[in-house]
């Protein structure tokens, strides 16, 4: 499989994640069947990996924390809808946000961009507060570097979003079920606790 092929499955599906059993993703495409367990171990991992870099890094690509809890290939024409949600600051979102993330997220709001990491980035990126992005730091280990959505939007060349959060989360939700009911997936989104089957 080529990134082209997966970039056409993506443009098919909307939505694709690193790996699941059902949902569509990059594992499944590759191994043409469903993954249980870690797919490390499979004889293609390493053509995954490099797939999933690819995919992650494609400038039609956003990776986010969406479907349920996991990084998800948005393609480009739900990055308004994204945007819409991320930017709402809801109550999903901000209610039961511990002190260290709701003081991350202030200094991101007043920064524009940062360099974080641990639980505290990982609870506003689950819900999407914020554009989170993974770089090697100087010392060689792994960080995200945090953007407001805001400011994120500008750097993609986004333009102006018309969306309000209530028509952007309708607009993934439709996705998320036609690709459930399509797969007999159970993909779930952070605004809800199950996502429609039907």
């Amino acid at each position: 499989m080529t990134l082209e092929d997966l970039l056409e499955h993506l443009r098919e599906f909307d939505l694709l994640l690193d790996a699941d059993p059902k949902f569509p993703s990059i594992t499944g495409l590759v191994m043409g069947s469903s993954v249980h367990g870690s797919w490390w171990a499979h004889p293609k991992s390493h053509e995954m990996y490099r797939l999933a870099c690819e995919l992650y890094n494609h400038p039609d690509v956003l990776p986010v924390k969406l479907v349920s809890g996991k990084v998800t290939h948005v393609h480009r024409p739900l990055w308004a809808a994204i945007f819409a949600v991320g930017t709402a600051r809801e109550v999903w979102q901000m209610s039961g946000l511990s002190r260290e993330a709701n003081a991350l997220l202030k200094k991101v709001d007043n920064e524009k961009q940062l360099g974080s990491s641990g639980d505290t980035v990982r609870e506003l990126e689950a819900k999407l507060l914020v554009y989170s992005e993974s770089v090697h730091s100087e010392r060689g280990s792994h960080t995200k570097q945090l953007q407001t959505w805001e400011s994120w939007a500008k750097s993609a060349k986004l333009g102006k979003v018309d969306l309000t959060a209530k028509e952007a989360k309708l607009q993934i939700e439709q996705v998320v079920a036609r690709l459930n009911k399509q797969f007999g997936a159970a993909g779930t989104l952070p605004w809800k606790k199950r996502s429609s089957r039907a």
